[in-house]
């Protein structure tokens, strides 16, 4: 029957429609009090209208759930009282560890369906990941190498570009997808609720799985060429690659943001791109050329990253500290100001993409 008798407990299903329900009720009032802080106030979209019912301080909602089928006979209230406090966002953006950990499903889910999206329907699938930067490398030995002479600091050529341009690919790959990713993602930024920090770096964490598969090439050329680490400097690799990240998702979180409300932003990152590895030092040994362009090219923090990369793999020279130094620094920069441009600009996403 419908319901329950007087006495009678109710249902666990019930019980879980109910909860459910008052779970959508503090989410709904969160997301306004949310909005209605950062929302601007003139012509507002339908989010922030919603939102301006709700401009307080701290909320607290009060809902009547059901309690569940006790073991003992029931008393006379079988309801109880649950509070939601909802406090305003800190004044200072910033990202959400504990709600990223609780989230952290939904953001393999993410990157799992992307990785499956990337080569669908394709012939070749994952070889691709291989084909791209052989291809790429060849192209760059022949025309830097062979014809340029450009300066490879006593490290064999095809293994000083392939080198180089493993973690460059990943950082291209990464900036593309994490810029586009609340746009291709537009059905799920408007009508359900979830971090959306959580696409930008879906976005970046994607191709490691190509720098992966890239790497057994780069193995087999320094078994060919005989190139090894030899010395401690091996275990700092994943401190390079750790900077590619923070700087791929830092300016991923800052173009993501800008992509929602400007769309030339996709038109304009293939020209960037097109550029930074010369900028990185990926077809040259960066320590070889004028002083003078080593501290420009040092605000560059791909600059750290290729050159670290390659110290630490192939116990080539060392990056200077202090150009390193400024290099991490730029990162770190980056991604502070990003996520904070990313956090303001985040409640009103669904009104304006």
């Amino acid at each position: 029957m419908r319901g329950s008798r007087r006495g009678r407990p109710p249902a666990a299903g019930a019980v879980r429609q109910r909860a459910r329900a008052a779970r959508r009720l503090a989410r709904a009032a969160l997301l306004a009090t949310v909005s209605a802080r950062c929302s601007p106030p003139s012509r507002p979209g339908p989010v922030a209208a919603a939102a301006s019912i709700a401009r307080v301080t701290e909320t607290r909602v009060k809902v009547r759930e059901a309690k569940p089928a006790p073991v003992s006979p029931p008393s006379h209230d079988d309801r109880v009282d649950r509070v939601f406090v909802i406090r305003p966002a800190p004044r200072w953006p910033h990202l959400d560890l504990a709600e990223l950990w609780h989230y952290r499903e939904l953001l393999l889910t993410f990157v799992w369906r992307d990785i499956k999206v990337r080569y669908k329907q394709s012939f070749l699938g994952f070889a691709w990941a291989l084909l791209v930067p052989v291809f790429t490398a060849t192209v760059y030995v022949v025309i830097f190498g062979k014809f340029a002479k450009f300066p490879n600091a006593n490290i064999q050529y095809p293994i000083l570009v392939f080198s180089g341009l493993l973690p460059m690919q990943y950082f291209t790959s990464a900036l593309t997808l994490s810029s586009t990713s609340l746009v291709t993602n537009v059905n799920l930024v408007t009508k359900v609720y979830f971090p959306r920090v959580l696409l930008p770096i879906a976005g970046v964490l994607v191709p490691a799985v190509d720098f992966m598969i890239g790497l057994l090439v780069l193995v087999a050329l320094m078994v060919r060429y005989s190139e090894w680490p030899t010395g401690p400097e091996f275990a700092l690799a994943p401190v390079f690659l750790g900077l590619a990240f923070v700087t791929a998702l830092g300016i991923g979180f800052l173009l993501s943001a800008l992509n929602v409300r400007y769309r030339d932003v996709p038109y304009a990152i293939p020209v960037f791109l097109q550029v930074l590895p010369l900028l990185s030092g990926v077809p040259y040994a960066v320590n070889e050329i004028p002083q003078k362009w080593q501290w420009i090219l040092s605000v560059n923090p791909m600059t750290t990253v290729v050159s670290g990369w390659r110290w630490a793999i192939l116990s080539g020279p060392a990056p200077d500290p202090a150009k390193a130094a400024i290099g991490i620094a730029v990162a770190i920069g980056l991604l502070v100001a990003g996520l904070a441009f990313f956090r303001r600009s985040e409640p009103r996403f669904a009104d304006t993409i």
